[in-house]
């Protein structure tokens, strides 16, 4: 069993009971004790800390004099509206608040590593997976909307009638496939991150950590904002419309 992070420890004190019954009325067994994995303890902390800080900079908004945290985050919206923009086009800002929350999450789970005692979820597939899956479900259901379920369906089989047969399998793969591939690569990414900065710490604890430690941020920031983009994508490609 892996080490229990100290904030884990917590979290199963408080309920780690109510989860264990609630996963046992699933047919899953689960340790009271140990019902909460890291990962899973290490998503909860980001999600508790991007709220805290939404929270402080409500608190603090200012249109005569903006502080820096309020003028930083004002810069990180316009970033994202001006890349959802760019992909999707006419009628981006209603998907600004998915993509903006999407990547703030991947971003602080990424960084959370780097915090001693702490741990990376994003290092965890089953993490990786939730986020991609929720992507998946989110811009298909956005296709839907736009397009209505036959409609949407239809942009699967292709323009030419007669080969829609073949078409519309091997779309409706490439599409579960982009689930896939969106939680594998960032799974990948940060699981070998993590390992790297162990081993090279274990080896030579002199200044190099250092340098892994600042490629572990820029890999970070470089995967939270492909978690961003492709998702853009996937939108733009789910509500365009046919010509």
């Amino acid at each position: 069993m892996e080490h229990e992070i100290w904030f884990t420890a917590i979290l199963n004190k408080i309920l780690g009971t109510p989860v264990a019954a609630l996963l046992g009325m699933f047919g899953i067994q689960a340790d009271p004790a140990h019902a909460i994995p890291n990962y899973i303890a290490m998503e909860l902390l980001a999600i508790l800390g991007l709220i805290t800080l939404a929270l402080v900079v409500r608190s603090k908004l200012s249109v005569e004099e903006p502080g820096a945290l309020q003028q930083t985050m004002e810069v990180a919206v316009e970033f994202m509206q001006g890349m959802a923009k760019e992909i999707i086009g006419h009628g981006s800002d209603r998907y600004v608040p998915m993509l903006a929350t999407l990547g703030l999450l991947i971003l602080t789970c990424n960084l959370l590593g780097l915090v001693p005692t702490l741990d990376t979820p994003t290092s965890h597939i089953p993490v990786t997976l939730g986020c991609a899956t929720a992507v998946f479900i989110y811009y298909n259901l956005q296709g839907i909307r736009h397009h209505g379920l036959l409609g949407y369906l239809k942009h699967f089989a292709g323009p030419v009638w007669w080969l829609a047969l073949l078409i519309f399998p091997v779309e409706i793969i490439s599409n579960v496939f982009r689930m896939l591939s969106l939680s594998v690569r960032l799974y990948a990414n940060m699981f070998v991150g993590g390992l790297l900065e162990s081993v090279f710490t274990s080896l030579i604890p002199i200044a190099v950590p250092s340098l892994v430690m600042g490629l572990h941020v820029f890999v970070s920031f470089i995967q939270a904002y492909i978690f961003m983009l492709l998702p853009a994508v996937y939108i733009s490609i789910a509500t365009a419309e046919e010509h």
